[in-house]
């Protein structure tokens, strides 16, 4: 624990509900100083603690509880997308409706900057496809036009964008990836998972069969700012940490540049992606590198797609296309190297699977490294591990492996998901409330910009399993309760980043982040929860400035 500034006084707050997360769960007051919280507990402990120089603040009602971590963000991606068309069901529930807002942004920029757009969801449009090239061209043929799949998987690009980044009949498909086509072979404008490799220009950050590539090229400049855009995102909803789950060069170096600027108010984890495995262990970074600001934690892997693409992997094939079997990224054998390789250096791995074949893979993997050279503590995680069966949920909790899940995803595209995959299928999606049956820790995030990172609908979404057009996933078994998932959003998702000693509850010696909430979120309706407003962050003892935009 650092010393304080010497010419900082001790802050008491007090006069409304108190969340500590930790025991017992609500406190009358906390008293920090400098960036730690000092003491949780009485009035009278807090003011014997503080001394008599001190500062005193009301709640005046108002709720504190610790910031919330967010366990798997994307938030140069979240800054940079933020900058781009919106076009999400509300503004394009059909491609028409898409064309029309596409061909009214292209006026509005400069000759030949590209046109990028995000949020399409196909599973929910008139058409039930995605847009195809020749379609796109109606909105531009003098620029590049991508519109971007909500699940960021891929997406669609028009003529010229297939011209510009080389993509023809002669180009393959690359492992992971697909590469639409007419029935000669002709490319039709899709781009899904492995392919985005393509989009990124000569010199532009390349995965490969790792993942889906979300790295677009920027100007440092214009990704400080997209970057800035991000942490106001995060910082209006309380979040003081958060887990970037697909870190490259690019994120790194912006992250190092606004550290270095002090513009990095959110504290940041970082997730490599495995594309960078081999560079990891020739430099002999095999433990957590960083500070309390800025830190590696482990490295990120892929098994299969995502639901939002319909390109998970099902070897039975969808419900809505039999002849559509999803990618998987890796071949077993490749995938189980990985897992392997990074274990026995140290490194916490985190996985991205959605169906229970992709999940299985990733369990069979840990549960070998683990047999090979058995490590304590290392919390791999399968991210989202959206459809795991009985069995794979047992054999987490054997394996100490932690699913880290998105419950907005549920409320957002449980609909589409049940129309892909099928609505039974779909009624285990997101199966909390069995995770916390079955002792496993329940941890909560965003995966930023697929949602927008808002923790009390996350919350909410934990707890009511229902989707925006009102269906109700599954069963009672399936949901938790409030507490449960207001804690799998803070210490809990602390835990999964190995963080938990230092944040995710208000404890003496902890860093002093901390939400100011208008409401407790324990004693409103359910139906209230996402309607509750942020009203002040605090990171490291300091109330940040929030931006209204």
């Amino acid at each position: 624990m650092t010393a304080p500034p010497l010419d900082s006084k001790p802050i008491i707050f007090s006069g409304g509900p108190i969340l500590t997360m930790a025991e017992p769960l609500r406190v009358e007051a906390i008293t920090i100083l400098g960036d730690r919280i000092l003491r949780a507990g009485s009035l009278e402990d807090c003011r014997a603690a503080a001394g008599r120089d001190r500062e005193e603040r009301d709640l005046s009602g108002r709720t504190l509880m610790p910031g919330f971590v967010d366990a798997h963000t994307h938030p140069l991606m979240l800054g940079q997308t933020q900058t781009w068309l919106d076009v999400s069901p509300r503004v394009a529930p059909s491609i028409p409706a898409l064309i029309a807002a596409l061909h009214e942004q292209a006026h509005q920029l400069s000759p030949g900057v590209p046109l990028r757009a995000f949020g399409f969801d196909p599973r929910v449009t008139e058409e039930l496809r995605e847009p195809l090239a020749a379609e796109l061209d109606v909105a531009a043929t003098d620029r590049e036009v991508y519109i971007m799949n909500v699940s960021g998987h891929g997406g669609s690009i028009n003529t010229f964008g297939l011209a510009t980044h080389g993509i023809t009949a002669d180009t393959p498909d690359p492992r992971g990836g697909r590469i639409g086509r007419h029935p000669d072979g002709r490319p039709n404008g899709l781009v899904m998972d492995a392919a985005c490799d393509l989009l990124t220009g000569e010199t532009g950050v390349k995965i490969g069969n790792h993942g889906p590539n979300i790295h677009l090229p920027e100007t440092p400049d214009v990704a400080a700012h997209q970057l800035a855009l991000a942490m106001q995102s995060f910082l209006r909803a309380g979040i003081t940490t958060v887990v970037d789950a697909q870190v490259t060069r690019r994120e790194l170096q912006t992250y190092l540049a606004a550290k270095e600027a002090e513009r990095l108010p959110i504290r940041v984890n970082m997730l490599v992606i495995s594309a960078l495995l081999d560079e990891l262990l020739r430099l002999g970074l095999v433990g957590r590198l960083g500070d309390d600001e800025l830190a590696i934690l482990g490295i990120k892997l892929y098994a299969d797609g995502s639901f939002g693409a319909c390109t998970a992997y099902f070897p039975e094939g969808y419900a809505s296309d039999p002849h559509n079997h999803g990618v998987l990224y890796h071949e077993p054998s490749e995938f189980l190297d990985l897992i392997r390789r990074s274990h026995a250096a140290g490194l916490k791995t985190a996985t991205h699977a959605q169906s229970p074949t992709a999940i299985g893979m990733v369990i069979d993997a840990v549960e070998a490294a683990q047999t090979e050279r058995p490590r304590a503590d290392m919390r791999h995680s399968i991210e989202h591990c959206g459809l795991p069966t009985d069995d794979e949920i047992g054999r987490m909790r054997r394996s100490s492996i932690v699913p880290v899940s998105q419950p907005q995803h549920h409320r957002a595209f449980g609909d589409g998901v049940a129309r892909t995959v099928g609505p039974d299928l779909a009624q285990g999606l997101n199966p909390l409330g069995l995770y916390v049956r079955a002792g496993i820790p329940l941890v909560l995030s965003s995966d930023a910009p697929v949602v927008l990172p808002r923790p009390l609908e996350s919350v909410q979404a934990a707890v009511d399993r229902r989707t925006v057009n009102g269906t109700v996933l599954g069963g009672p078994e399936l949901c938790v309760d409030v507490l449960t998932a207001l804690r799998g959003y803070t210490i809990g998702a602390a835990y999964a980043a190995h963080r938990e000693e230092l944040v995710g509850s208000l404890e003496a010696g902890k860093l002093a982040d901390f939400a100011v909430l208008a409401a407790d979120p324990m004693s409103v309706p359910v139906e209230q929860l996402d309607a509750i407003d942020v009203v002040e962050t605090w990171i490291g003892g300091r109330q940040i400035a929030i931006s209204d935009s």
